[in-house]
Formats: structure tokens, sequence, C-alpha cells
């Protein structure tokens, strides 16, 4: 048997990050057996999807690098075959057409909440004669479920969980207006599709119970189901957007990397030992349906920070250099890519994002002359200038511009001076930077060059 698994999104937003766990777990499930990953877009309802939160979908996908097979399937597209399928039930006698009215079935509604229970509809037209219909009614074609017994799911990370079928009432396969209903439409596409494993969250799950008596009503082999727990924030309360339940787009405009995400969602309710640093490699080698856990997973900022700092420092420099360029508009000019190039392996190892990666980056790409900000501002004093020029006479005629050689210079003159190391890195850090936080200032001075170097000073001795 070859798996087929499928990711089937509704486009009523953007692809948040609870899908996007979902999506990575079918990929992974059906690249470990080697076998189909499907996209199905569920845009059944017409008034909600949008072609925005399509693109948001798909770009998300192929951000996270999350590729499928075949072509892409909506939904919408295929409600003839959704209602071919529910007039064959009709015409086996497996479902019926009800001739409820709105009026009825408020009534309904008002008798369960009095009661202190779900509304379930009472099968006042499943063994009726259509004729008897009440004039200008418009029918449904209801599901004619089983009345006594169980429904039984065998989920391979819940274990079996079953349902009293009275519990269960006979849903709507097909609206008087002739649509089919997203319950009704998901059996149909599944089968259609060939797909052997639903994996989903567990919100999902009342869900299948109803979607297994359609299997069962056309005689289809249902697929084998997997509901995961969903995410929680760290307070353990549901996922908000407080605690993370962003848009894909959102984490990548953060400055996470995609290898760093996949790693950090695999591991939320799925585990391989102690191994928390999963390359996408090792994923697809070891994912399986039993590493999944039953309890609610927490989102954690913190540990995605670190988990993508990680990513960071083993990413190639190259392309950090192109995803910072890009942040900060100097893409193209290549004296900044030049010293961003040189200065990238002392820079990746402070950053965690790709955003703050850019932030301490920024000021290899800036004009001359800078302007220091005001902790800087108080580092350039005027006894600071004076060592800075005194400073800049020794360093000017430098044969060597190595990070090594400009500190064994500056050591040398701070000795000579009778002043700490700092006292003279520090204004130079603000000269240099504008700011008074970067990598060692004598790495800053080899990427800055000897040019760039010496004349952000000179402008800090103009100016004083």
């Amino acid at each position: 048997m070859t798996v087929v698994t499928r990711f089937a999104p509704s486009p009523t937003g953007f692809l948040h990050i609870g899908g996007a766990r979902t999506a990575l777990f079918n990929w992974l499930f059906a690249r470990h057996h080697g076998g189909v990953f499907r996209l199905r877009i569920e845009d059944t309802d017409r008034q909600r999807s949008t072609k925005e939160a399509i693109d948001a979908i798909i770009d998300g996908l192929k951000w996270l690098g999350l590729d499928w097979d075949d072509e892409t399937v909506f939904q919408f597209a295929r409600a003839p075959r959704h209602a071919q399928v529910a007039l064959e039930m009709l015409k086996q006698g497996k479902a019926y057409y009800c001739y409820t009215t709105p009026e009825e079935l408020e009534q309904m509604r008002e008798a369960a909440r009095a009661a202190g229970k779900p509304m379930r509809y009472d099968g006042r037209w499943r063994d009726r004669d259509p004729k008897d219909a009440p004039p200008g009614v418009k029918p449904v074609i209801r599901l004619k479920a089983p009345t006594s017994g169980e429904t039984v799911v065998h989920d391979k990370v819940q274990g079996e969980v079953r349902v009293s079928n009275e519990q269960l009432d006979d849903m709507i396969l097909l609206r008087s207006d002739g649509n089919p209903t997203y319950m009704h439409s998901v059996v149909v596409d599944d089968h259609d599709m060939g797909i052997t494993h639903v994996i989903r969250g567990d919100d999902h799950l009342t869900n299948t119970f109803r979607q297994l008596q359609i299997y069962q009503a056309m005689g289809w082999e249902p697929p084998s189901f997997a509901h995961i727990p969903l995410i929680h924030g760290p307070d353990g309360a549901k996922l908000s957007k407080r605690h993370g339940a962003l848009g894909v787009e959102a984490y990548r405009d953060m400055g996470y990397l995609p290898e760093a995400l996949r790693n950090y969602l695999l591991r939320l309710g799925w585990g391989h030992g102690d191994d928390e640093i999963i390359s996408t490699e090792q994923a697809v080698q070891w994912f399986d349906l039993d590493g999944c856990g039953r309890a609610p997973s927490r989102f954690d900022f913190a540990k995605l920070d670190n988990l993508n700092g990680h990513y960071l420092r083993q990413a190639d420099d190259a392309r950090l250099v192109q995803e910072v360029a890009l942040r900060l508009g100097v893409t193209g000019d290549a004296t900044t890519e030049e010293r961003l190039t040189i200065g990238m392996p002392g820079l990746k190892a402070r950053a965690k994002t790709l955003k703050e990666l850019a932030d301490n980056a920024r000021f290899y790409t800036l004009k001359r002359p800078l302007a220091p900000d005001d902790k800087a501002r108080a580092q350039l004093t005027a006894e600071a200038s004076k060592v800075l020029k005194e400073l800049r006479g020794v360093v000017a005629g430098s044969q060597s511009w190595s990070g090594a050689d400009l500190e064994a210079a500056a050591r040398g003159f701070a000795k000579a001076k009778g002043i700490k190391l700092g006292q003279i890195a520090q204004p130079l850090r603000a000269a240099l930077t504008g700011a008074t936080t970067s990598p060692p200032i004598f790495e800053v001075m080899q990427v800055l060059g000897r040019e760039e170097t010496l004349g952000r000073i000179d402008d800090v001795l103009a100016g004083s």
C-alpha cells in the first residue's frame, strides 16, 4: 500500500502555526513511508474563502519547504461529485429527503436548550413519504445514520475511541440549495484522492465519528485516523495571538529560519528520545505516529529563539548576507555586501533571529557621517576624542589591518598611556558603530577596512 496523506486547510485566513504543524506531520509521514503528500484547499465557504488566504497558505507551505505532490485540489470545484454521492446514497436508501421547516428546527433547539442537551435532529422525516411534504419547502438530504450500537475510531494517537450512535443524529449531506456540506465533502474527497491516513488536530475527533458513518453507508474503506493534541500557550490556555497563534508569514517577518521552525514544530507533540535538534533529513528518517504524545504541547518563544540561534550559526554566510541585505534595503550594494560577508561569522554568533542579525549588522551599512545614539554620544567626551585622535595616528600607520594586529597596537598604546583598554574600546566603538554594543571592536575595524575606519574616526573628531 502506498501511503497518501493530505493537508486540507480552509482559506479563511493565514496559515496559522497549528495548521503548519499539521501540514508538517502529514508531509513527514508521507516522506518517511515513501508515499504521497497532497494539498486540498477546502473552499466550500464561499463567503469567507479568499484568494489572499489561498496565496498565504501556499506561500507559507513553500517557505517552510513542505512540497506537495500532484495538482492542488480545490474542494468547491468538486461540488457536483459531492452531490452525486449524496444522490447515490438517497437511491440506495442510505439517505432521505428531509422537509423539516426552519421553525420546526428552532423548536428542537429550544427544547434541547431547556433540557440542557445538545441539539439533535429528531429524525421526523426519516421514514416518511416525500409525498407528505409541505408545499414550498425545499428539502435537504440527510444521512440515515445507525440509531443503535457504537461508532468506533481506532485512532493511531488517541487509541480506541467510541461513541454511542444514539448521540449522533442524521447529519445533512446536501443543503436545500443543492450545495454539499463540509462534513460530506471531506469524506468524498478523501475517498476519491485515495487518502490512506488522515492526520489532524484532535478538535476534529468528533467529526470523525460522523464521517465514518458516511464511509460505512457507501461501503468505502475508511483511512486510518490520527488526531494529534492541540498546541497551547505557555500558561496552558488555548493558543491565542498573544501566545504565538500567528500566521507563518509573521514568523518569517520576525526572522525565523524555515528549518528552525520545522524543527520546533516537530517537537511540539512528537519526540525521538531526548533529541531536540533534529534535521529535516533525520525527521524524515525517524518520523512515525507512535512518537506523537496525547497531551497538548506548549508554545515557548524562548525555546524557538534558542533553536533558531543554533540554525543561524549553522547557516551559510552567503545566504545570511542576502537575507540581511534584503531586510536593510542594501541588496546590490557590492561594498556593503562585502562588509557583511566578512563580518557575518562574528554577527551570526550573537543573534537569535534574522531581525536581530540585521539590527546588529546595520552599522556596517550606514553612510558617513554616522548619527550616534544617546548612549554612544555620551561616550564621545572631549577626553575620549583626544584619545581617539592619538589612537588614529597609531593605527593609521599600521602595515597590517587584521583584527589581531590592530588589537595589539591598541593595547600597546593603552599601556604607554597608562590607561585601560576599555577607555579606548568604548569611544572607538561609539565612533565606528554609533552604538555601545557590537562585535569585538577590532574585528569591526578589520571588516570596515582602513579607509572607512579612519573616515568614521575623522567624522567624530571633526564634530568634537
